[in-house]
């Protein structure tokens, strides 16, 4: 069996505490859950294959063609289904990045080139990428923010990287799964139209804690393109409850308020406790941090039932890097509860 590289495994372990995945902690939205309840009975029968009324609601949502728009079985399944498609013979990730574009790629035997992002300038985005995109790529990912560790690029160095694709002809997928979290934050789909090379990926997955129900989707304006992935995807690819769950999740827009205040003080309030323990904290503005300190940390935290992401995967990284998602505020005394224990600890023997 393949190693599991993503947080969330907490079935093999005692958990109590999951701070290795990044969803809202607010949990399902009330509208969401009452609507899965409510159509229990529903399930026996077949999805809409063109999820109609999902359709609709996220074309109303972001201001776009229906035609623009193709959802999935979580953004995962549409990472793996654009590098079927586009089949690209090399590739451009940064590093660290999330690790699931690595393994998509690799099963289509793309060669893969990494810009190594530097830990002096924060794991930041630099204007020297530019040059890393050569005549031979021909498809680039990037994160926005990026995980794991929440900053964003900065726009006018964004909308350089987009001029360059289209002039090269590289195929770019911007993953914004996470720009939800970020309420000011401008989405890079009012630049569709300009660049039909870009997809932009997004998810119910974080924001609105749909991880269990798999729902992600896509934005691209080149209509030949979305036509050919359309022919990759399997049929009732987007489940009845999923669609419901998702159409619910827009309209609730008193959520969306309670978790941008929600995000901005925990993330500080978390930070600035890590920070205190001594641990090197690394700039986000996403509901998770990347830190570093004491290596053995995941596993001391693990035996009082807590969980992190441990990054020593990640390229770039190594032992001693850790992620932790911004939690409710009980939550994330606790954890800083039990990482003072383990350092005092340590500071005894």
């Amino acid at each position: 069996m393949l190693s599991y590289t993503h947080g969330g495994e907490i079935y093999d372990k005692k958990v109590t505490l999951d701070f290795s995945v990044n969803t809202n902690p607010f949990g399902i939205p009330e509208g969401v859950r009452k609507i899965l309840i409510d159509s229990v009975n529903l399930y026996d029968r077949y999805p809409d294959d063109y999820y109609r009324g999902l359709k609709a609601a996220l074309a109303k949502e972001h201001s776009i063609d229906g035609e623009e728009l193709i959802c999935a079985n979580g953004a995962s399944d549409l990472i793996y289904r654009l590098c079927q498609v586009v089949r690209p013979g090399k590739a451009l990730l940064c590093a660290p990045t999330f690790v699931e574009y690595e393994q998509a790629l690799k099963t289509v035997g793309c060669e893969i080139t990494y810009y190594n992002l530097k830990e002096e300038n924060d794991f930041t985005l630099q204007e020297d990428y530019l040059i890393h995109l050569t005549p031979d790529i021909n498809m680039v990912f990037l994160c926005i923010p990026s995980n794991p560790v929440g900053n964003l690029v900065d726009k006018k160095l964004l909308i350089k990287i987009a001029e360059k694709c289209k002039e090269l002809g590289i195929f770019l997928v911007v993953d914004e799964c996470f720009l939800d979290f970020i309420k000011e934050a401008e989405s890079l789909i009012v630049y569709r139209k300009k660049y039909p090379g870009l997809f932009i990926l997004k998810a119910f997955t974080k924001f609105y804690a749909l991880a269990g129900l798999r729902l992600g989707y896509g934005i691209c304006s080149c209509k030949e393109f979305m036509e050919e992935l359309l022919l990759h995807t399997p049929s009732w690819n987007v489940s009845l409850p999923a669609q419901l769950a998702g159409v619910e999740a827009l309209k609730d827009m008193e959520y969306r308020e309670k978790t941008y205040k929600w995000i901005v003080a925990e993330r500080d309030y978390l930070s600035s406790g890590l920070s205190a323990l001594g641990f090197k904290v690394y700039p986000s503005q996403g509901n998770f941090l990347l830190f570093r300190g004491k290596e053995g940390l995941y596993e001391e935290l693990l035996k009082r039932g807590i969980l992190i992401r441990e990054c020593k995967n990640y390229r770039q990284l190594g032992p001693g890097y850790y992620r932790a998602a911004v939690k409710l505020r009980e939550d994330n005394e606790q954890l800083l509860e039990r990482i003072g224990e383990i350092l005092e600890i340590s500071r005894d023997i």
